[in-house]
């Protein structure tokens, strides 16, 4: 037992001499923002045997909310106890101080900090020249800033190098692991209407354990395209957000988002803009946590699949919503040559049992180029009252004698004029 002791007694000696090798002592910290101190009310009801007591303790106690003492949340402020959760998007606050603990003068002192991640290494040091000399008792003090831009395991590596008085060059390191996780679920969801119009939804979740404040929540759209946000009401020359002046989301909430994307006019004749792989643009959320800590992510270019056209696209310009039994109403067709040959093309209008067409079938629209577009002005009248559907009309390629035909192209309401309401 006793030559136990002697071992284990050698043993500490060891470790002693060993973190006394180095003169100088490093100390990294984590800047983050207190959090309000939470107390756990307790109470009775005053016919119980402490009666008042419990009540009168608390409301003596300097750390709770006069005049409403049995809340959770206290008015002041404590000091983080851990090294707290890292979330992607927000900055990465770090205190690095190197202390002389000897009783000589330390000279050339390099402090190196690293931030290693998964893809890259990061040099953080607000400066890479040397101390010329560090006096005992005395410190070299940084504060260090990064933008968490990766998820996963993030490695703070820290290095001191100096040299002694006897010129002797030494040098350590210290390693500080740490994990940043995800904030927010963000998933997007694209409808394309008959015109060139595209609307986003956007779905953002909040997957932390605390409240966020959403400061922003923007679209920045592709070059090709001018966006509107559709989350606000209008009224009397002024504008509020759907989800209220004040807008929290609480954990694993979900909040949707709504855009919409038009194409610039330069663009929007061109049939590369409506055929293949389309770049809308990136969202840019911005939010603050706790007591304002700031945090911005910036999603990757979002692209949809725009609807194929084939070679002629039929869009509609102009249609009334509501018309009249058996009366004759206007529509404006848009003809697009999606192609890249020129085409020699012949409307043909088909009645249904409901539509029936007023004017000419038959006729020759002349010559289309490619990407070119063609207004056409149309009039029909429906027999039947109800939702309708506008279907019947044929487009022949007179080059390639290919027919290509359109239904349901819209609906239109009609009612009989002559109904009067009920009273």
């Amino acid at each position: 037992m006793q030559v136990k002791g002697q071992s284990g007694a050698a043993n500490k000696m060891d470790v002693n001499q060993t973190k006394q090798e180095h003169l100088l002592a490093l100390k990294v910290m984590r800047l983050t923002k207190p959090t309000l101190f939470t107390n756990m009310p307790v109470t009775c009801e005053d016919r119980d045997l402490p009666g008042d007591l419990f009540i009168r303790l608390m409301k003596d106690d300097p750390s709770t909310v006069k005049g409403a003492e049995t809340l959770i949340l206290g008015e002041m402020l404590t000091l983080p106890q851990n090294f707290g959760n890292i979330f992607l998007g927000e900055t990465f606050s770090s205190y690095i101080s190197v202390h002389n603990d000897s009783n000589q003068v330390v000279k050339d002192i390099l402090v190196k900090a690293d931030l290693q991640t998964s893809s890259q290494r990061l040099n953080l040091s607000a400066s890479n020249s040397a101390v010329s000399e560090l006096k005992p008792e005395c410190c070299i003090d940084d504060v260090i800033h990064h933008e968490v831009k990766e998820i996963g395991t993030h490695i703070l590596v820290c290095a001191v190098s100096y040299t002694t008085q006897t010129g002797e060059k030494l040098y350590f390191r210290k390693f500080f692991k740490f994990q940043v996780l995800k904030p927010l679920d963000v998933k997007t969801k694209f409808y394309n209407a008959e015109t060139d119009e595209v609307f986003l939804e956007a779905q953002i979740q909040n997957i932390t354990t605390s409240p966020m404040f959403m400061e922003k929540v923007s679209l920045e759209p592709s070059m090709m395209y001018n966006v509107t946000e559709l989350n606000n009401v209008f009224s009397d020359n002024d504008s509020e957000s759907t989800f209220g002046k004040m807008s929290y989301l609480q954990p694993l909430d979900t909040r949707q988002y709504l855009y919409c994307l038009k194409p610039k006019p330069e663009f929007a004749e061109k049939a590369g803009v409506i055929k293949g792989v389309t770049v809308i643009g990136k969202l840019d959320i911005v939010w603050k946590t706790n007591l304002g800590e700031r945090g911005r992510l910036q999603t990757s270019q979002l692209q949809r699949m725009a609807p194929g056209y084939g070679d002629v696209r039929l869009s509609l310009e102009l249609i009334p919503d509501t018309v009249n039994l058996e009366e004759p109403f206007d529509i404006t067709c848009k003809i697009t040559n999606c192609s890249e040959r020129t085409m020699d093309l012949v409307l043909e209008m088909c009645n249904t049992r409901s539509i029936h067409w007023c004017g000419v079938s038959g006729r020759q629209l002349g010559k289309l180029s490619p990407s070119a577009s063609l207004s056409i002005p149309l009039k029909l009248l429906s027999s039947v009252q109800g939702l309708q559907s506008i279907s019947g009309l044929r487009l022949t390629d007179t080059f390639l004698k290919r027919t290509y035909e359109y239904d349901d192209i819209a609906q239109v309401c009609v009612v009989c004029p002559y109904t009067s309401p009920e009273s």
